[in-house]
């Protein structure tokens, strides 16, 4: 009775198992919505920290960026080995479960012939066909979701770094918000933006749906070291809400709708990754990493370059506050978790300050 009792529960803990695993990589790879998985979240935990170990051993920047560079993609591919491991272990239980082989060795050849298709262990009885057949088939679904989201998520990724790679024409690399004020300035188009705010509108959706659905994108590193899509968002809201606040020019709701879909989409994101914020808040009961000396500046330079400035610095301080709480916390949030490049604003807020020194 008790060898009964234990087989079926050895039954219930691997159809758990299996079924926990299948699960994962249902919400990973194909479920269109952020949903934390613990064995994904797990594994790239833990891919962090022997990351951060190396990092430990970087004296640059660009060394840094190298490592970290190869985060998403080892990551990624290690979560494979994790669900195969997972549905292996499963199926030896199952299998013991249902009787013909005993010891830890049987099993383990039992269930790894049959989850790689590779034929060499002998089932005899109908049960142990059914699961061998099962395993089989779960082994080869786990194979091809992979294989089926890596073309997505690259698809992603590429349209993606075509805005940052766009973007760094206009604002400079690294960007500044400053500077893509300037370059528009020079060419007569500081008051026609709207076309450019709308382009971005459309990026922050797409960056929203795609970095919430496939997380990993968030750590996908663009091809120039001194570029990330995180940094380029925060250029793009900061010189959205420089125009709204302290240039003297026609109001641009395009600029307005720009910022808001960025805030949302870099509050979905941070969301996901545990990041704490206040999603309504206010300026300046809440603060924000800009300070009333750097944006003074900042409106001198402009001036200074005749680019044409509201007459109230204090509202227009005040009205610049207003948009960048939005955005504040998930932004300089992020920069710190992806490890961005330096850049005016964004990843000199965050804890990377120190980092950034040494490039």
């Amino acid at each position: 009775m008790m060898n009964l009792f234990l087989r079926v529960l050895a039954f219930a803990a691997g159809t758990f198992t299996v079924i926990y695993t299948l699960n994962s990589a249902i919400c990973t790879l194909v479920l269109p919505r952020a949903v934390s998985d613990r064995v994904t979240r797990g594994a790239f935990r833990l891919l962090r920290r022997l990351f951060d170990l190396r990092l430990r051993k970087a004296r640059t920047y660009m060394d840094r960026d190298y490592i970290m560079a190869n985060y998403a993609p080892v990551s990624l591919l290690m979560l494979l080995p994790i669900w195969l491991s997972l549905v292996l272990v499963g199926y030896m239980a199952l299998f013991w479960s249902v009787g013909g082989a005993n010891s830890a060795r049987e099993l383990f050849t039992l269930s790894g012939s049959s989850l790689f298709t590779l034929g060499f262990a002998m089932v005899h009885t109908w049960p142990q066909i059914a699961l061998a057949f099962s395993e089989a088939a779960v082994g080869l679904i786990l194979v091809a979701l992979l294989i089926a989201y890596l073309p997505t998520m690259y698809g992603s990724f590429s349209r993606r770094e075509v805005a940052v790679a766009k973007l760094a024409v206009r604002a400079g690399s690294p960007p500044s918000a400053q500077e893509m004020l300037l370059r528009f300035h020079r060419i007569g188009k500081l008051d026609s933006l709207s076309e450019f705010w709308a382009e971005w509108e459309t990026t922050f959706a797409e960056i929203e749906e795609s970095h919430t659905s496939l997380p990993a994108l968030v750590f996908f590193r663009s091809q120039q070291p001194d570029l990330s899509w995180i940094t380029a968002a925060g250029t793009v809201m900061d010189a959205a809400a420089i125009m709204l606040s302290a240039v003297d020019a026609p109001n641009e709701p395009a600029a307005a709708l720009c910022i808001r879909a960025g805030y949302l989409a870099l509050q979905r994101v941070a969301r996901y990754f545990g990041v704490v914020f206040d999603p309504t808040p206010t300026f300046p009961t809440h603060p924000i990493s800009i300070s009333r000396q750097e944006f003074d500046a900042m409106c001198q330079t402009l001036a200074q370059q005749g680019v044409p400035l509201n007459a109230d610095m204090e509202q227009a301080w005040r009205d610049f506050g207003g948009w960048r709480v939005n955005y504040d916390v998930a932004l300089t949030r992020l920069c710190t978790i992806t490890m961005a490049p330096y850049a005016l604003w964004s990843s000199d807020r965050s804890a990377l300050e120190d980092i950034h020194k040494s490039m």
